[in-house]
């Protein structure tokens, strides 16, 4: 007898190969026989006829920050509802243990605050600061109710943080402090820690606007940290780069680390569309690999629809020369923004070569008004800069600067959206292809009044499978499903093959699609966050149990903490992602 039997639907494993109609069974969480359609049917005690359906496995999401929302919400919102059943988190360094004492905490949580745009009220009222300090503590205090699986890397940042105190900002580590680093590293990775993340993007800045505690570090610094890796089995590397523009010294530090960890390094984040920046990334792997490691770009599965404002900066301090103005306190940076002969010298940045891949934000004037703040300003929303500017008689850059002041800086503007036409689409399902890339980046749960790309899945099941066709749904589930668990070396996830844990998705093909973003008051503190609905994500299993039904959550939580060595194996470099 078996728990489920899942009945006439097509049987898409995730391995790439042809779907064909059968029914699977599970059985104590597991799957436990899959058959094709002329079998006779074997008994069960609940059955489910997903006719007209496809019937995969659920969706990995390798890059996520639901470090802190899995103690608001154990069901990780709104990933399950797009299919996906198991998320990584702990990226770009971020995490929120191990830390040292309530300073260490506080630092901490006011970093994530400012570089992965969580609300500070949020922060507070949701995550119960105080009740863990050790990696262990933190896994121990999220193993007992969780929808989905998850699996956490160490941050560079915490962990730096928590050895060096303040002098993690603006100093480099000594020898004793490295080996404590190192130490602490390995306690954490001990303990289940999935990997080392760490990050020297010129984006992430912390809560005073100063370069994050890993923007610090050396590169001795860095491929020590990754060399602990290659103690233990099952663990992998995340890092963010320094620069959108690589070069040979970008290429050997991430060639370096993935050497020192004998591990894959993935980064974040190649999107194609600019063969002059996007050839030159997707060459860190060739080089790579050519030394006998292993870099991989994540790639995103939609357009990225960017909100930024001036009130947190975010974007807007990567433009060359803007991140001393942008560090300015909030009253201070408004008056510094009137000044023309700043306005100039920021425009001018902005549009140099050395604001790297930021540069194709410059284009003032296709800016659209998302939300303002004033009842006077609400015909300007949906609107562009270049109209705005062109009824007030000045230009672009001037019009949303001066949109922004007078409402405290907290107008939302949206950059020019590319990348929603039939060759741009083409475009990624090619970089999907390629065995440079995995498709992640979904950022899920950061940066919550900014990007929606936490709806990845949908956005290409219902983009390029089900509305262009540019993509069958065999090759869709497989870069879902497969490519990604193999990237982080999952040892029963990611196929559905006999013996596997049971985490499936049935979902309509015809119909799959994601819904308009819109913004959802449900966060602690009364804060509101991007969200958007899943259509045709029908039913959602993890570890044999469902979790979502017709749209809807059954408040089940069979969700298990994935921990390194036990849920994960070492994977090979150089590896095979195709």
């Amino acid at each position: 007898m078996y728990d489920l039997a899942i009945h006439g639907g097509t049987i898409v494993d995730g391995s790439g190969a042809a779907g064909y109609t059968g029914s699977v069974y599970v059985r104590d969480g597991r799957i436990a026989k899959i058959l094709p359609e002329d079998t006779p049917s074997l008994e069960a005690d609940e059955t489910l006829d997903a006719s007209g359906r496809v019937i995969c496995p659920g969706f990995v999401d390798v890059h996520t920050h639901y470090d802190a929302q899995v103690f608001w919400d154990p069901t990780l919102s709104p990933s399950p509802f797009h299919g996906v059943t198991t998320v990584i988190g702990g990226n770009c360094g971020f995490t929120i243990a191990p830390v040292g004492d309530d300073t260490d905490a506080e630092y901490l949580k006011r970093m994530l605050a400012r570089v992965e745009g969580m609300p500070l009220e949020s922060l507070d009222a949701g995550v119960p600061w105080g009740s863990w300090k050790s990696f262990a503590d933190y896994l121990d205090a999220l193993e007992s109710k969780l929808a989905v699986n998850a699996g956490f890397l160490v941050g560079h940042s915490a962990i730096r943080r928590t050895v060096m105190g303040e002098r993690a900002i603006g100093e480099e580590a000594d020898a004793a402090e490295l080996a404590r680093m190192q130490d602490l590293l390995r306690e954490s990775l001990a303990a289940g820690g999935l990997g080392f993340s760490s990050t020297l993007s010129a984006t992430h800045n912390d809560m005073e606007g100063r370069p994050v505690p890993s923007r610090f570090a050396s590169r001795d610094e860095l491929t020590a940290l990754a060399g602990v890796c290659a103690e233990f089995p099952g663990t992998v590397l995340e890092f963010l780069p320094g620069t959108s523009q690589f070069d040979e010294n970008t290429y050997e530090l991430m060639t370096d680390m993935s050497l020192a960890a004998q591990r894959p390094l993935n980064w974040n984040l190649y999107v194609p569309g600019n063969p002059a920046v996007g050839d030159a990334q997707l060459a860190a792997t060739d080089y790579a690999r050519a030394r006998g490691a292993d870099v991989i770009a994540l790639t995103p599965a939609q357009p990225v629809i960017t909100r930024i404002n001036l009130h947190s900066a975010f974007i807007f301090d990567a433009f060359h020369d803007w991140e001393e103005t942008m560090r300015l306190p909030v009253e201070e940076r408004i008056e510094a923004l009137r000044d023309p002969a700043l306005r100039a010298r920021l425009d001018a940045g902005a549009r140099s070569e050395e604001s790297g891949v930021f540069i194709f934000m410059s284009g003032w004037a296709g800016y659209t008004v998302d939300e303002v703040f004033l009842d006077k300003n609400k015909p300007l929303e949906g609107r562009t800069i270049g109209s705005i500017a062109e009824e007030r008689g000045v230009e672009p850059f001037d019009a949303l600067l001066d949109l922004a002041i007078e409402e405290g800086l907290r107008t939302s503007f949206i950059p020019l959206l590319y990348g929603d036409d039939d060759f741009s689409w083409q475009q990624r399902v090619e970089a999907w292809a390629d065995s440079r890339t995995v498709v992640g980046a979904s950022d899920a749960g950061a940066h919550l009044d900014m990007i929606d790309t936490f709806s990845f899945t949908t956005q290409m099941l219902g983009n390029a499978v089900a509305r262009r066709a540019l993509l069958s749904v065999e090759k869709a589930v497989h870069h879902l499903t497969e490519v990604p668990a193999r990237l982080i070396g999952l040892t029963d996830r990611g196929v559905l093959k006999e013996g596997y844990r049971a985490d499936i998705v049935v979902f309509d093909p015809d119909n799959v699609a994601c819904s308009d973003t819109y913004t959802r008051p449900d966060l602690p503190g009364d804060a509101g966050r991007l969200y958007a609905d899943a259509f045709g994500i029908e039913h959602v299993f993890v570890n044999g149990m469902e979790i979502v039904s017709g749209g809807e959550f059954t408040g089940a939580y069979p969700g298990a903490i994935l921990r390194s060595g036990t849920d994960t194996e070492t994977v090979a470099i150089p590896g095979d992602y195709t």
